[in-house]
């Protein structure tokens, strides 16, 4: 059986592809979408007017919440996966990663207003390195449960996962860009870091 294997022009369309298709599948807003097929109010409109989980979670509760999670976390991990699938390098397959979570914070299909993106990168380390994407994880729920604010905890996870990812995946450009992913991530927070400085943020309710 032959195997035909792609030339380096073949294997940069297919990168360049992925790119693309990575941000429209992040552009993808699992809560604007989730809220209006169960008749509930826009999420930009409610609470914090951020399309994401935590917000849902105020306006529809937790097993809204939860579900607007797993969506925005499978934007980020199916490009991923299938860049690592193509057998991509891991500079380019953080890349894509990248177009992903671009698309999450700036949906082209609603009008560049987008989410936080703690999620999104959540599918994207996991599909980089499943240990890496549990280790974040258990950091995030760890701090949640001890300090019971939501953005602190994703802040403290998001702010030494570049650490870890060098360490267990050992390659310095990807973890590169999952730093910058992680600088934008704070950048995204940034009204939720004044509120922490300000103590005005509010708690994890039960």
């Amino acid at each position: 059986m032959l195997y035909l294997k792609a030339t380096p022009k073949e294997e940069g369309l297919i990168f360049y592809f992925l790119l693309i298709a990575a941000y429209l599948i992040g552009s993808i807003s699992s809560a604007i979408l989730v809220c209006k097929a169960l008749g509930l109010p826009d999420p930009r409109t409610q609470g914090s007017n951020n399309p994401g989980a935590t917000n849902v979670r105020r306006i529809a509760g937790n097993k809204v919440a939860a579900i607007v999670l797993l969506g925005d976390t499978f934007k980020g991990f199916l490009p991923v996966l299938l860049a690592t699938t193509l057998e991509l390098s891991l500079f380019e397959i953080s890349l894509v990663g990248l177009g992903a979570f671009l698309g999450h914070i700036y949906p082209v299909f609603f009008d560049f207003k987008g989410g936080k993106g703690v999620a999104t990168y959540i599918g994207i380390l996991l599909a980089c390195s499943t240990i890496v994407g549990i280790v974040f994880i258990c950091i995030w729920l760890f701090i949640a449960k001890v300090l019971k604010i939501s953005s602190l905890s994703a802040l403290v996870a998001t702010a030494i996962s570049p650490v870890y990812y060098y360490l267990f995946v050992d390659d310095a450009r990807s973890a590169i860009v999952i730093t910058i992913i992680c600088g934008l991530i704070f950048y995204t927070h940034r009204s939720n870091i004044t509120r922490l400085i300000n103590n005005e943020e509010d708690g994890i309710k039960s």
